[in-house]
């Protein structure tokens, strides 16, 4: 089944409990596997937190607006899932490259250097993402900062990077998409090999 994309036109604050089954189908009302993506603010309590490590740290997630991509993916394991993250999350990398940011990827992470005081300046927090599996689906947020206000970690946003969050998150939305659908039609051409 081909990929949807989708742009909310309205704000919306990220709690954790949109990260759930058939939340893209009952508020946006698209059908099928999905790449949505909405601008908002986000505020995620220990409690909502999908990961393990986080949760017993007992950490949270605060920023003042983000963009957030929700995605919900059928037919797949939480394995591929996790690989998708990782080519949205370079997808949006390359973005910040063309857009001359110093910024590099650790996993599901990005991060960008700023100029500062100490030697070399300093690394800030751009992102926060998860990934894990329902019993229908496998499901994923990635949240971009626009204004880290709140976060509690060193952080930067799109606003201090002076970049245009929906510029960016249709560029995203349109080579994510362009790629997925691209890997689609690469397991159905081939010959197989016996």
């Amino acid at each position: 089944m081909n990929l949807q994309t989708h742009f909310h036109p309205h704000e919306m604050t990220y709690h954790g409990p949109e990260l759930s089954p058939h939340f893209i189908l009952s508020h946006f009302k698209v059908e099928g596997s999905c790449l949505s993506a909405f601008l908002g603010p986000c505020s995620v309590q220990t409690d909502h937190l999908v990961d393990w490590e986080d949760r017993l740290a007992n950490d949270h997630i605060k920023a003042e607006k983000m963009i957030h991509f929700l995605g919900e993916f059928f037919g797949i394991t939480l394995k591929e899932g996790i690989w998708i993250q990782r080519l949205l999350v370079s997808e949006i990398l390359a973005y910040l490259l063309v857009n001359k940011i110093e910024a590099h990827r650790i996993g599901d992470d990005l991060y960008v250097r700023t100029v500062g005081s100490t030697a070399g300046g300093t690394e800030k927090k751009l992102s926060v993402s998860i990934v894990t599996a329902s019993p229908v689906s496998v499901l994923l947020h990635l949240g971009i900062n626009i204004d880290a206000t709140g976060a509690p970690v060193e952080a930067i946003g799109l606003k201090d990077l002076k970049l245009d969050p929906k510029t960016l998150l249709e560029f995203v939305l349109s080579r994510f998409q362009q790629e997925y659908q691209s890997v689609e039609r690469a397991s159905v051409k081939v010959r197989a090999v016996i």
